[in-house]
């Protein structure tokens, strides 16, 4: 006799495979966190850097999604409101070093821009396949889409700062685009927010547990 049903065992099977993408998607968030700090330091780029802070929050937020997959919904909504705080920080930390290199003029160094631009476009563009599958699932699980076409659209803008750097001679285009990262993560935090908000909500309803998120 088989020891559960086949939609239990369908969905027992999904979770695990989902499991080994977020420890692959870890991985390759963490070891690119570690190039593109140094190489955002040694080369001036504010958006170097600031998708180097965004491989960390994302390494960091597949460390909690695997921590709250095997637990109920209300633990997995709450994970994702962490995870949208988090990501709103990173916001803000990046408006922050904006301004301080709006302020010292730094002119990056277009060439390791342009090399580990390219570099982070491919380890990110795995990560978005291996994550196609699970995109329109919980708020944990679409936080981490999110999180990954985020850092795609950031990938690419990186590439064209390079570009602008090279073509003007300034560091205007790096700081262009740190602004645009910046917005995007604060877009995303509130879309993950949201959804998560609204599960942690219609799960107290369903429960009849007064839920401590509020809000409109």
């Amino acid at each position: 006799m088989p020891c559960c049903s086949d939609d239990v065992c369908s969905s027992r099977t999904a979770m695990g495979r989902y499991r080994v993408v977020l420890w692959i998607v870890l991985a390759i968030n963490a070891a690119m966190f570690l190039i593109e700090i140094i190489a955002g330091l040694a080369a001036g780029s504010a958006a170097l850097q600031a998708d180097a802070l965004d491989f960390f929050a994302d390494a960091a937020n597949y460390g909690i999604s695997l921590f709250v997959l095997g637990l109920g919904l209300h633990w997995r909504a709450r994970a994702a409101l962490l995870k949208g705080a988090s990501m709103g920080l990173f916001g803000l930390w990046v408006i922050a070093n904006i301004v301080w290199h709006t302020l010292t003029g730094t002119v990056p160094s277009w060439s390791t821009m342009g090399v580990v631009g390219i570099a982070a476009l491919g380890a990110n563009l795995v990560c978005l396949a291996l994550l196609y599958a699970w995109r329109n699932g919980d708020a944990n699980m679409r936080s981490v889409w999110i999180c990954s076409r985020n850092d795609v659209l950031a990938n690419i803008a990186v590439l064209a700062a390079a570009v602008g750097v090279f073509g003007t001679g300034t560091g205007w285009p790096d700081i262009i685009v740190a602004a645009v990262m910046a917005v995007l993560a604060l877009q995303g935090a509130v879309t993950i927010i949201r959804q998560a908000r609204g599960e942690v909500r219609s799960l107290a309803a369903r429960t009849g547990v007064t839920s401590p998120v509020r809000g409109r």
